[in-house]
Order: C-alpha cells, then structure tokens, then sequence
C-alpha cells in the first residue's frame, strides 16, 4: 500500500482557483523567497544539495550539483523547461495550468542562488490554457513586486520572460531548447563543448531546470534539505509526479514518495491507478515514458528509485510516465505507434535517427498491416543496432548512442522491448497476414 505523506508540489492543486495570485499569497506563496533572500546565495544552494533533489524532467541529474557547475562568468541565465511533449505525460503540464505561481517561485529562489538577472520559462505552445495563466502569473508577480528591481528591498533584482515553444518534441532537449530561445531551428547541440553551464543560452552560463523540478525549490527553502532528503531514501529523495496513463481505471497525475512505493502501488492503489481496466491482466508496462525499455508484470514490485531502475531494470523513470498495457493490447501496434511518434518528431539533423526511424516506421506499419516477413523481425534488431549500437534484450541503461541527442537512442526501446517480450505476436502477424487483435 502506498506511504502516506504529505504532497509537496500537488498540495494546491484542489485550492479554489489555484493559479491566481489572490490563492497563492493565501497559503503563503512568496514566503519561501522573501526567506531565501536573507540567506547567502551559497546557503541556498547548499540546502537544494542537501536535498539530492534529482531532476524531473528525465535525465535525474542533481539540481544543486547542475547549480554549481556553472562556468565562473556573467552574465549567468535560468531556463526552465516547461516542454512536456512525450506521449502520456502530463505531469508539468498539470503544474503549468493549476499552479503557476509555484512554478514562479521556484524560478526566482533559483535565480538568486545562480546570480541569473535574467531567467526564462519555455512553455510548449499546445498548452494554451498553461501558456495564459503562466504569462498572466508573471504579470501578477511584477506587479506584486516579487519580480524585477530590488526584490523585498534585498538588492536582488530579476526579470522573467515567459516563452512559448512552437510544437516541436525535439525542443524538450535543452541544448535545442537554447536554441530555440535564440530564434534558431531547434536542433541539439553537441556535447562537448556546448555543456549549458559552460556554453549555454547566448554563449552564456545556463542552468536548465524541469517545471516540477521548480515546484520543489519553495519547500526545500521553507522546510531545509534535510526534511526533504528524510523523504524517500538514500538514492530517492523526496516525492515525485507520476503520469499513470493506458490500461488503468483511475489515469490522472500523482505525487507520491520515491523508494518506498512500488510500480504495483501506482498500478493498483485504488487511491492511484486503482487496477488494470475491466478486470484485465496486466500484460506489461511502461516505466519512464515512451523512449525507455518496458517492463513485465514481474518487475511491478520494483521500488519508485531511479538507481534500482537503471541499475538492475535496465530501464529508466525519465519523463514519469508509465503507460499500462492489458492483454487486450496488441504490442505491435502499441510499438508501432511510439516509433511513429519519434520518426516524425526527429529533427532531422541526425543520419541515424533521420533515417533509422523511417525504415523502423515502415517496417513496424509493414508488420501490423498484415505485409510482414519473417526476415523483418531480425531487420528491425539490425536497424535499431545502427541507431544504438549494442543495443538488445534484456536491457541495459544507458543505451549508446551514434546521434547528438538522445533522441535517436530513444527511438529502439519499444522496438527492442516488444521484440523481446513478445516475439510471439510478431511471427503471428506475419503468418496469418494481420493483426490477431482486430
């Protein structure tokens, strides 16, 4: 059964009209910025470290270790990432509509302790609902004074610039997110050189920071890092979102402690998924969003940990999407359908991601069409190895990669993943020319 705590960046979420600034200063809003103002800059910082507050938005890189990697330079810049655009995951997405203000706070308590007088918050331009009540949350707080010259008389002055994406999934990579920013064609930078907090927005220092991510930083300043890294364990610190979407009788966002919950507790909880839909039996699942490896029912027990995840899954929590598939569910079809996905969202730049997710694409759509061979099952694995060489079943994290971003490698996983699983419905489709499940 699920840990009973407290929810730290979904505590508003049910508040009567929570993205307005009348709501937030209610409960209290801006006070976690009024304190840090009084602290040091370093102060602050070493409580976000304290913390081993993990990235939400998929790579699960230290906030505070990213924080004090930035290059020694001025002028300094925050970007946060509000670019949510993988399938089923909606998590920031939820944090943008409802609470902005949070969002808001978080960003300017970050820049304050990264020295950035000036910072941006990407929205993705399909969120129209999240992109007016940000921009119209920004707009309350320069007004309220929480924003611009000499915030709370403490010296420290900010500006805040909400932008809006243009659609694209390649921007959630924060290098093509800089560049996007810049007025430029989304298209990754490589790394080396261009690391964000040597060369980032501008040619500047640049911290690119997750929406929840932001979320977390007023608590973690009210209540210290150590509160925060008693939640969870070791390796999971605090409390994180969750997009549980497919198959299940309850799909929505949930926030619950990391390490200590289980993917059977988000699957099954009837305060969470509440169960696989219809009485069905859960085939298999999706761990981190649409560019990690599935999991089958035997890793439901799996512990809510990144570390355990990797390490000893092979997979990844990443975008905090896990998409329930039931055996009704055609894993073909369910493959084919991600792989489209990513083919039509590659930029292009990339031979082996431009070119590998077509001929994927055409082979999957061959596949399920009822046009399969036998010989396309060992085409597809040799495809996949080109884009992510070494790449098989079981699993391993990380995949290796041959393109600038990790978009190519992202694109094999559900390839590899139902291959592996259910090689069985593959030989079916191409031996009765069809799909068996309709």
């Amino acid at each position: 059964m699920t840990t009973e705590v407290a929810p730290i960046v979904t505590r508003r979420l049910a508040a009567q009209e929570p993205w307005t600034l009348q709501s937030y200063l209610s409960d209290g809003g801006y006070g976690a910025l009024r304190k840090a103002l009084t602290m040091p800059r370093q102060e602050v910082m070493a409580e976000v470290d304290r913390a081993n507050l993990l990235g939400r938005g998929g790579a699960g890189f230290p906030a505070g270790r990213k924080w004090s990697m930035l290059r020694k330079a001025e002028p300094v810049y925050l970007v946060v990432n509000g670019d949510e655009s993988e399938p089923a995951t909606f998590k920031d997405h939820l944090l943008i509509e409802r609470d902005p203000h949070q969002i808001v706070e978080g960003t300017l308590i970050t820049a304050y302790a990264i020295g950035a007088a000036q910072a941006f918050i990407y929205v993705r331009g399909e969120f129209a609902l999240g992109l007016e009540r940000m921009i119209q949350a920004v707009e309350d707080a320069y007004r309220h004074g929480v924003i611009g010259a000499n915030i709370f008389g403490s010296g420290f002055s900010v500006d805040l610039v909400v932008h809006p994406g243009a659609g694209a999934y390649i921007c959630g990579d924060e290098t093509a997110l800089l560049e996007s920013l810049e007025g430029k064609r989304g298209f990754p930078r490589i790394k080396p050189p261009y690391y964000p907090a040597a060369i980032g927005l501008y040619g500047a220092p640049t911290v690119v920071n997750n929406v929840e991510t932001m979320s977390n930083i007023p608590w973690i300043v009210l209540n210290g890092g150590d509160a925060f890294a008693a939640l969870g364990t070791e390796t999971a610190t605090g409390t994180r979102m969750f997009a549980v979407a497919g198959r299940v009788n309850r799909p929505g966002a949930y926030e619950v402690e990391l390490g200590k919950n289980t993917f059977r507790d988000l699957v099954y909880d009837p305060r969470l998924g509440g169960g696989v839909r219809d009485g069905r039996e859960l085939k298999a699942f999706v761990p981190g969003g649409a560019s990690s490896f599935w999991f089958g029912p035997e890793r439901l027990d799996f512990p809510l940990d990144e570390s355990k995840v990797k390490g000893e899954g092979g997979s990844m929590m990443g975008s905090g999407s896990v998409i329930v598939l039931d055996d009704t569910t055609c894993a073909v079809r369910a493959a084919w359908r991600l792989v489209r996905f990513f083919h039509k969202e590659s930029c292009g730049q990339c031979t082996p991601c431009r070119e590998g997710s077509g001929w994927l694409e055409k082979i999957m759509r061959r596949i399920e069409s009822g046009y399969g061979r036998a010989q396309d099952l060992d085409l597809l694995m040799d495809v996949c190895d080109n884009i992510s060489p070494g790449v098989s079943w079981p699993s391993r994290w990380p995949p290796n990669m041959t393109t600038i971003c990790p978009l190519g490698p992202s694109i094999p996983p559900p390839v590899v993943s139902s291959l592996g699983m259910f090689r069985d419905e593959y030989l079916v489709h191409v031996k009765e020319g069809g799909c068996p499940f309709g």
